[in-house]
């Protein structure tokens, strides 16, 4: 636990802010509660690291979502704006979407005293458990009586969202992976656990699915492995055979390590108490999360020699092996195909059909990433696919 002089420096700067950012991570899943008790008094805005996606739940109006480049533009704002910042149980490594280091009064919470001011210059070190500390500092804290900030925030959020529903029914060919995940978030039970692989599903996952009380969630940490999510879904049938898991992973993913977990399941789901698991692929035959970073940071267009990824019937090999299998190949189909899978009474593979070129645009972009973006489009010849995704990026670099 900290000591009481440290607790009372964080509650000093606390109660001195005027426009208080929390950043969430893996650290603080067990301190849900405190959290929000936190945000009520402070009148903050609550960003959340991936890893801790399931900290608090997303129907909380100053819940701004994910931070990063696979966040939200609420997030981005809440960081570029805020006077005092609180991270608690978070070592978020990419500290260019932070406060500028030095232009906010900062504190940071967590059990491991290494991961003070690693990625920010903090003010205030709280070496200690997220909840019991946060349970300390609480009642020290003055209720702010200016809610002009919280009201910021909270239209961040509508904002925010409302970028995310156009773009999740922009066109598509033939399916825009968006709206997929969308109508999953609708559907979700109130006990999932999801996994999520790495690359453009991990952005659409961030983005896309709502969080809210029970749930729990993961995706691969610091190093970004592909192949995770399969594994990760596998474990979480073996731990909690009573809970409903959703597995969301790219076809690269698959290909390298998902197909054969698929055998595991194969034999072993009759176990579980509930069968369902449900594995959504994102079939484009495309690394297409490289593709977006080729696009944007070189200017490259695509190069198919090590983007490539083969054809496989990832449905029909699931029947192969006596799961159930979905093609998802029309955005017509979306809504029913996801209910059936819900429905199903052993482990389901959705395959959708998933439309390459909607890029994994970050909350803000530079004018170079934007010229780059352009340059590339250019060079890939029809442009017609991605044309929905370029007035994004532009709306974006405006401000719009």
């Amino acid at each position: 636990m900290p000591p009481a002089s440290e607790i009372d420096k964080a509650a000093r700067i606390l109660n001195g802010g005027e426009k208080i950012a929390i950043l969430v991570g893996a650290g603080a899943l067990k301190a849900r509660e405190e959290l929000i008790a936190l945000a009520e008094i402070t009148g903050g805005g609550i960003a959340k690291a991936l890893l801790g996606k399931a900290a608090v739940e997303d129907s909380l109006p100053y819940v701004t979502g994910c931070i990063g480049l696979l966040g939200t533009e609420a997030s981005s704002q809440l960081m570029k704006h805020c006077d005092t910042l609180l991270m608690v149980g978070s070592n978020f490594p990419y500290s260019e979407y932070l406060p500028k280091p030095g232009s906010v009064k900062a504190i940071q919470i967590d059990l491991d005293p290494a991961n003070i001011s690693l990625r920010y210059p903090m003010d205030v070190g709280l070496i200690g458990d997220s909840a019991a500390t946060l349970k300390l500092l609480l009642p020290l804290l003055r209720q702010k009586a200016d809610n002009n900030w919280r009201q910021q925030v909270e239209k961040w959020v509508v904002d925010s969202e409302n970028d995310l529903k156009a773009q999740a029914v922009a066109e598509a060919n033939p399916v825009n992976p968006e709206r997929v995940f969308v109508e999953l978030s609708k559907r979700l039970p109130e006990d999932a656990i999801i996994t999520c692989d790495s690359g453009t599903s991990t952005v659409w996952y961030a983005r896309h699915l709502k969080m809210r009380p029970g749930m729990a969630a993961s995706v691969s940490g610091a190093l970004a492995s592909m192949g995770c999510s399969m594994p990760y879904a596998v474990a979480a049938k073996f731990a909690f055979p009573e809970r409903p898991v959703f597995c969301c992973i790219g076809d690269g993913a698959m290909q390298m390590a998902g197909i054969n977990e698929l055998i595991t399941v194969a034999k072993y789901w009759r176990e579980w108490t509930n069968p369902r698991l449900v594995i959504i692929v994102l079939k484009n035959n495309d690394l297409s999360f490289v593709t977006a970073e080729m696009r944007a940071t070189e200017g490259e267009p695509r190069f198919a020699d090590s983007q490539d990824v083969p054809e496989f019937g990832y449905a029909f090999y699931a029947r192969s092996l006596g799961l159930e299998g979905y093609k998802l190949d029309s955005p017509d189909l979306i809504e029913s195909t996801l209910s059936s899978a819900l429905l199903a009474d052993r482990p389901v593979v959705v395959e959708v059909v998933a439309d390459a070129n909607v890029a994994p645009l970050p909350p803000s972009i530079s004018f170079g990433e934007a010229v780059n973006f352009a340059q590339a489009i250019g060079k890939e010849g029809d442009a017609t696919p991605i044309v929905e995704t370029l007035k994004m990026a532009w709306a974006r670099l405006s401000g719009k």
